[in-house]
Protein backbone atom coordinates (compact mmCIF):
# COMPACT_ATOMS: atom_id res chain seq x y z
CA UNK A 1 0.00 0.00 0.00
CA UNK A 2 1.81 3.48 -0.95
CA UNK A 3 0.82 6.36 1.03
CA UNK A 4 -0.65 9.05 -0.78
CA UNK A 5 0.51 12.67 -0.52
CA UNK A 6 -1.71 14.34 2.33
CA UNK A 7 -4.32 16.53 1.25
CA UNK A 8 -3.92 19.91 2.94
CA UNK A 9 -7.43 20.01 4.40
CA UNK A 10 -7.21 16.79 5.55
CA UNK A 11 -6.86 16.08 8.99
CA UNK A 12 -2.56 16.32 10.10
CA UNK A 13 -0.93 13.06 10.38
CA UNK A 14 1.14 12.98 13.67
CA UNK A 15 3.21 9.17 11.91
CA UNK A 16 3.46 8.67 8.93
CA UNK A 17 4.95 4.48 7.81
CA UNK A 18 5.32 4.10 4.32
CA UNK A 19 6.88 0.90 2.99
CA UNK A 20 8.89 0.13 6.14
CA UNK A 21 10.72 -3.05 5.27
CA UNK A 22 12.88 -4.17 7.60
CA UNK A 23 15.54 -7.29 8.05
CA UNK A 24 18.42 -9.26 10.17
CA UNK A 25 21.36 -9.93 8.63
CA UNK A 26 22.07 -13.72 10.07
CA UNK A 27 24.53 -16.49 8.90
CA UNK A 28 21.83 -18.32 7.29
CA UNK A 29 21.30 -15.58 5.07
CA UNK A 30 19.36 -11.98 5.28
CA UNK A 31 15.84 -12.91 6.34
CA UNK A 32 12.60 -10.03 6.45
CA UNK A 33 11.17 -9.92 9.37
CA UNK A 34 8.79 -6.75 8.34
CA UNK A 35 8.13 -6.52 4.72
CA UNK A 36 6.61 -3.30 3.10
CA UNK A 37 4.56 -2.14 5.79
CA UNK A 38 2.58 1.01 5.63
CA UNK A 39 0.04 3.20 8.17
CA UNK A 40 -0.92 6.35 9.35
CA UNK A 41 -2.02 8.05 12.64
CA UNK A 42 -3.43 11.50 13.35
CA UNK A 43 -3.30 12.80 16.75
CA UNK A 44 -4.82 11.49 19.37
CA UNK A 45 -5.69 8.23 16.94
CA UNK A 46 -4.93 4.80 18.61
CA UNK A 47 -4.31 1.74 16.17
CA UNK A 48 -3.79 -1.59 17.35
CA UNK A 49 -1.30 -3.88 15.85
CA UNK A 50 -2.47 -7.59 16.02
CA UNK A 51 -1.18 -11.10 15.20
CA UNK A 52 0.37 -14.04 16.73
CA UNK A 53 4.08 -13.83 18.03
CA UNK A 54 6.06 -13.86 14.84
CA UNK A 55 4.11 -11.80 12.69
CA UNK A 56 6.42 -9.02 12.87
CA UNK A 57 3.91 -6.55 15.47
CA UNK A 58 6.93 -5.87 17.89
CA UNK A 59 9.71 -5.13 15.36
CA UNK A 60 7.56 -2.72 13.45
CA UNK A 61 7.04 -1.18 16.73
CA UNK A 62 11.34 -1.05 17.58
CA UNK A 63 11.00 0.15 13.94
CA UNK A 64 8.76 3.44 14.62
CA UNK A 65 11.76 4.42 17.68
CA UNK A 66 14.40 3.37 15.20
CA UNK A 67 15.48 1.07 17.89
CA UNK A 68 16.33 -2.22 15.63
CA UNK A 69 19.63 -3.49 16.91
CA UNK A 70 22.36 -5.08 14.75
CA UNK A 71 21.94 -8.29 13.26
CA UNK A 72 18.83 -6.22 12.12
CA UNK A 73 18.77 -3.27 10.02
CA UNK A 74 15.75 -0.84 8.50
CA UNK A 75 16.40 -1.78 4.82
CA UNK A 76 13.86 0.41 3.22
CA UNK A 77 10.98 2.82 3.86
CA UNK A 78 10.25 6.40 6.11
CA UNK A 79 9.10 7.17 9.01
CA UNK A 80 7.25 10.69 9.12
CA UNK A 81 6.66 11.77 12.83
CA UNK A 82 6.00 14.82 13.01
CA UNK A 83 7.08 15.72 9.91
CA UNK A 84 10.74 13.93 10.44
CA UNK A 85 11.67 10.97 8.81
CA UNK A 86 13.13 9.32 11.96
CA UNK A 87 14.96 6.28 9.75
CA UNK A 88 17.58 9.77 8.51
CA UNK A 89 18.15 11.42 11.86
CA UNK A 90 21.46 10.57 13.46
CA UNK A 91 21.25 9.27 16.93
CA UNK A 92 21.57 12.37 19.48
CA UNK A 93 18.69 14.18 17.17
CA UNK A 94 16.54 10.36 17.91
CA UNK A 95 17.12 10.51 21.49
CA UNK A 96 15.73 14.41 21.78
CA UNK A 97 12.18 12.09 20.22
CA UNK A 98 12.77 8.65 22.13
CA UNK A 99 11.45 8.46 25.94
CA UNK A 100 10.50 12.26 25.20
CA UNK A 101 8.00 12.78 22.05
CA UNK A 102 7.24 9.41 21.72
CA UNK A 103 7.26 7.05 24.56
CA UNK A 104 7.21 3.02 24.79
CA UNK A 105 5.76 0.21 27.22
CA UNK A 106 6.67 -2.87 27.39
CA UNK A 107 5.58 -6.07 28.17
CA UNK A 108 6.89 -6.55 31.78
CA UNK A 109 7.46 -3.77 33.85
CA UNK A 110 9.93 -5.10 36.29
CA UNK A 111 12.46 -5.50 33.42
CA UNK A 112 11.41 -1.60 32.48
CA UNK A 113 12.45 -0.60 36.32
CA UNK A 114 15.49 -0.52 37.60
CA UNK A 115 15.34 -2.53 41.05
CA UNK A 116 17.61 -0.74 43.00
CA UNK A 117 16.66 2.76 42.55
CA UNK A 118 13.47 4.07 44.01
CA UNK A 119 10.65 5.60 41.77
CA UNK A 120 11.42 8.67 42.37
CA UNK A 121 15.10 8.71 41.52
CA UNK A 122 13.86 6.87 38.39
CA UNK A 123 11.27 9.52 37.36
CA UNK A 124 13.60 12.33 38.59
CA UNK A 125 16.20 11.21 35.91
CA UNK A 126 13.91 10.45 33.42
CA UNK A 127 12.64 13.93 33.21
CA UNK A 128 15.95 15.65 33.91
CA UNK A 129 17.40 13.79 30.69
CA UNK A 130 14.92 15.68 28.63
CA UNK A 131 13.92 19.02 30.73
CA UNK A 132 16.34 21.31 31.81
CA UNK A 133 14.81 21.70 35.21
CA UNK A 134 15.39 21.57 38.67
CA UNK A 135 15.13 18.43 41.54
CA UNK A 136 12.30 20.38 42.75
CA UNK A 137 10.52 20.72 39.62
CA UNK A 138 10.87 17.54 38.09
CA UNK A 139 9.70 15.81 41.37
CA UNK A 140 6.01 17.91 41.35
CA UNK A 141 5.47 16.70 38.19
CA UNK A 142 6.37 12.92 38.64
CA UNK A 143 3.70 13.23 41.64
CA UNK A 144 0.95 14.65 38.82
CA UNK A 145 1.48 11.71 36.80
CA UNK A 146 1.16 9.49 39.99
CA UNK A 147 -1.59 10.94 40.64
CA UNK A 148 -2.66 10.26 37.04
CA UNK A 149 -2.32 6.88 36.63
CA UNK A 150 -4.59 6.61 40.23
CA UNK A 151 -1.45 5.49 42.17
CA UNK A 152 -2.50 6.44 46.01
CA UNK A 153 -0.41 7.90 48.52
CA UNK A 154 2.02 9.08 45.64
CA UNK A 155 4.55 10.71 47.91
CA UNK A 156 5.11 7.96 49.73
CA UNK A 157 5.24 5.58 46.73
CA UNK A 158 8.30 8.01 44.99
CA UNK A 159 10.33 6.70 47.65
CA UNK A 160 9.47 3.25 47.27
CA UNK A 161 11.33 1.02 45.34
CA UNK A 162 9.89 -1.60 42.39
CA UNK A 163 9.45 -4.49 44.41
CA UNK A 164 7.61 -2.95 46.68
CA UNK A 165 4.38 -2.28 44.18
CA UNK A 166 2.05 -5.43 43.04
CA UNK A 167 2.26 -6.21 39.19
CA UNK A 168 -0.60 -3.63 37.98
CA UNK A 169 0.96 -0.75 40.54
CA UNK A 170 4.06 -1.57 38.70
CA UNK A 171 2.32 -0.93 34.93
CA UNK A 172 0.96 2.00 36.54
CA UNK A 173 4.18 3.26 37.16
CA UNK A 174 5.60 2.59 33.94
CA UNK A 175 2.79 4.31 32.35
CA UNK A 176 3.18 7.35 34.36
CA UNK A 177 6.79 7.56 33.77
CA UNK A 178 6.11 7.10 29.83
CA UNK A 179 3.57 10.34 30.45
CA UNK A 180 6.57 12.21 31.81
CA UNK A 181 7.31 14.62 29.24
CA UNK A 182 3.63 14.37 27.59
CA UNK A 183 4.71 12.82 24.74
CA UNK A 184 2.62 12.88 21.36
CA UNK A 185 2.64 9.22 20.78
CA UNK A 186 2.34 6.54 22.74
CA UNK A 187 3.65 2.57 21.61
CA UNK A 188 2.74 0.18 24.10
CA UNK A 189 3.86 -3.82 23.42
CA UNK A 190 1.77 -5.66 24.76
CA UNK A 191 1.24 -4.06 28.21
CA UNK A 192 -0.89 -6.29 29.89
CA UNK A 193 0.98 -9.95 29.20
CA UNK A 194 2.39 -10.39 33.02
CA UNK A 195 -1.27 -9.42 34.43
CA UNK A 196 -4.49 -11.27 35.68
CA UNK A 197 -7.58 -10.39 33.30
CA UNK A 198 -9.21 -7.89 35.81
CA UNK A 199 -5.89 -5.63 36.16
CA UNK A 200 -5.67 -6.19 32.45
CA UNK A 201 -9.08 -4.09 32.08
CA UNK A 202 -8.09 -1.37 34.61
CA UNK A 203 -5.05 -0.94 32.27
CA UNK A 204 -6.75 -0.75 29.17
CA UNK A 205 -9.22 1.92 30.61
CA UNK A 206 -6.51 3.81 31.73
CA UNK A 207 -4.25 3.90 28.99
CA UNK A 208 -8.11 4.85 26.57
CA UNK A 209 -8.67 7.31 29.18
CA UNK A 210 -5.22 9.46 29.23
CA UNK A 211 -5.23 8.95 25.30
CA UNK A 212 -8.48 11.03 25.30
CA UNK A 213 -8.08 13.62 27.93
CA UNK A 214 -4.31 14.20 26.62
CA UNK A 215 -4.53 14.17 23.27
CA UNK A 216 -1.79 11.45 22.69
CA UNK A 217 -1.66 8.97 19.97
CA UNK A 218 -1.57 5.12 20.85
CA UNK A 219 -0.05 1.64 18.83
CA UNK A 220 -1.08 -1.04 20.73
CA UNK A 221 0.71 -4.10 19.95
CA UNK A 222 -0.84 -7.06 20.93
CA UNK A 223 -2.00 -10.73 20.02
CA UNK A 224 -5.48 -10.09 21.67
CA UNK A 225 -8.36 -9.01 19.12
CA UNK A 226 -10.58 -8.77 22.10
CA UNK A 227 -8.42 -6.03 24.11
CA UNK A 228 -8.24 -3.54 20.60
CA UNK A 229 -11.72 -3.83 19.93
CA UNK A 230 -12.35 -2.43 22.95
CA UNK A 231 -9.15 0.10 23.22
CA UNK A 232 -8.50 1.14 19.81
CA UNK A 233 -10.35 3.14 16.73
CA UNK A 234 -8.02 0.84 13.94
CA UNK A 235 -6.87 -2.38 13.34
CA UNK A 236 -4.08 -3.44 10.95
CA UNK A 237 -3.94 -7.46 11.43
CA UNK A 238 0.05 -8.77 10.24
CA UNK A 239 0.93 -12.22 9.41
CA UNK A 240 4.52 -12.99 8.86
CA UNK A 241 5.92 -9.27 8.50
CA UNK A 242 3.00 -8.32 6.13
CA UNK A 243 -0.13 -5.89 7.13
CA UNK A 244 -2.95 -8.48 5.76
CA UNK A 245 -6.20 -6.22 6.91
CA UNK A 246 -6.04 -2.87 8.13
CA UNK A 247 -9.37 -0.82 9.03
CA UNK A 248 -11.88 0.72 10.86
CA UNK A 249 -12.21 -1.68 14.46
CA UNK A 250 -15.77 -1.77 14.48
CA UNK A 251 -15.67 -2.71 10.68
CA UNK A 252 -13.05 -5.34 10.87
CA UNK A 253 -14.67 -6.76 14.41
CA UNK A 254 -17.51 -7.04 12.85
CA UNK A 255 -16.94 -8.50 9.16
CA UNK A 256 -13.16 -9.90 9.35
CA UNK A 257 -12.35 -10.45 5.21
CA UNK A 258 -8.93 -11.83 5.46
CA UNK A 259 -9.37 -15.88 6.20
CA UNK A 260 -6.87 -15.37 8.79
CA UNK A 261 -8.52 -12.58 10.69
CA UNK A 262 -11.84 -14.52 10.53
CA UNK A 263 -9.90 -17.11 12.28
CA UNK A 264 -8.47 -14.91 15.08
CA UNK A 265 -12.05 -13.74 15.88
CA UNK A 266 -13.26 -17.51 16.29
CA UNK A 267 -10.80 -18.37 17.96
CA UNK A 268 -12.34 -15.81 20.89
CA UNK A 269 -14.20 -17.33 23.65
CA UNK A 270 -17.89 -17.10 22.27
CA UNK A 271 -20.68 -16.02 25.26
CA UNK A 272 -23.40 -18.15 24.68
CA UNK A 273 -21.17 -21.06 23.20
CA UNK A 274 -22.24 -22.92 26.47
CA UNK A 275 -19.87 -24.53 29.10
CA UNK A 276 -17.06 -27.19 28.13
CA UNK A 277 -17.45 -26.00 24.24
CA UNK A 278 -14.49 -26.22 22.30
CA UNK A 279 -12.49 -23.49 21.39
CA UNK A 280 -11.88 -23.16 17.63
CA UNK A 281 -8.31 -22.65 16.22
CA UNK A 282 -6.27 -22.13 13.17
CA UNK A 283 -4.09 -25.14 11.80
CA UNK A 284 -1.07 -25.31 11.50
CA UNK A 285 1.88 -22.11 12.79
CA UNK A 286 3.52 -18.82 11.55
CA UNK A 287 6.06 -19.85 8.71
CA UNK A 288 9.75 -19.30 9.78
CA UNK A 289 11.36 -16.71 7.62
CA UNK A 290 14.11 -19.33 6.92
CA UNK A 291 11.31 -21.02 4.98
CA UNK A 292 8.62 -19.03 3.47
CA UNK A 293 6.24 -20.26 1.80
CA UNK A 294 5.66 -19.07 -1.85
CA UNK A 295 2.83 -16.39 -2.68
CA UNK A 296 0.55 -15.86 0.32
CA UNK A 297 2.46 -16.55 3.32
CA UNK A 298 -1.17 -17.74 4.93
CA UNK A 299 -2.33 -20.36 1.93
CA UNK A 300 -0.90 -23.21 3.96
CA UNK A 301 -3.35 -22.67 6.69
CA UNK A 302 -5.67 -21.14 4.77
CA UNK A 303 -9.33 -22.84 4.47
CA UNK A 304 -10.10 -20.91 1.33
CA UNK A 305 -6.95 -21.14 -0.56
CA UNK A 306 -7.16 -21.23 -4.42
CA UNK A 307 -4.12 -21.81 -6.84
CA UNK A 308 -3.07 -18.21 -7.54
CA UNK A 309 -2.43 -18.33 -3.27
CA UNK A 310 0.86 -20.43 -3.69
CA UNK A 311 2.17 -18.44 -6.70
CA UNK A 312 1.80 -14.95 -6.19
CA UNK A 313 1.50 -12.53 -2.73
CA UNK A 314 -1.53 -10.63 -2.76
CA UNK A 315 -1.72 -6.69 -2.78
CA UNK A 316 -3.14 -4.72 -0.28
CA UNK A 317 -6.09 -3.81 -1.65
CA UNK A 318 -9.40 -1.05 -0.58
CA UNK A 319 -12.52 -3.44 -0.42
CA UNK A 320 -15.91 -2.11 -0.75
CA UNK A 321 -15.98 -2.02 3.00
CA UNK A 322 -13.36 0.22 3.37
CA UNK A 323 -10.93 -2.11 4.69
CA UNK A 324 -7.71 -2.77 3.18
CA UNK A 325 -7.06 -6.82 2.46
CA UNK A 326 -4.36 -8.64 1.03
CA UNK A 327 -6.65 -11.91 -0.06
CA UNK A 328 -7.06 -13.27 -3.68
CA UNK A 329 -9.68 -14.80 -2.68
CA UNK A 330 -11.79 -12.07 -0.99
Amino acid sequence: MKIQPQDATATPRLLEVADLTVKFALRKGTLPAVSGVSFNLGPGERLGLVGESGAGKSVTGFAVLNLIAKPGFIESGRVLFEGKDLTALPEERLREVRGNRISMIFQDPMMTLNPVLTVGTQMVETLKAHRDISDKEATAIALEKLRKVYIPSPEKRLRQYPHEFSGGMRQRIVIAIALLTSPALIIADEPTTALDVTIQAEIMDLLLALCRTENMGLILITHDLAVVSQVTQKIAVMYAGRIIEMGLTQEIIANPLHPYTQGLIRALPQSGSGRGARLEQIPGIMPSLYNMPPGCAFHPRCPKKCALCSEEAPALLSRESGSLVACHCV
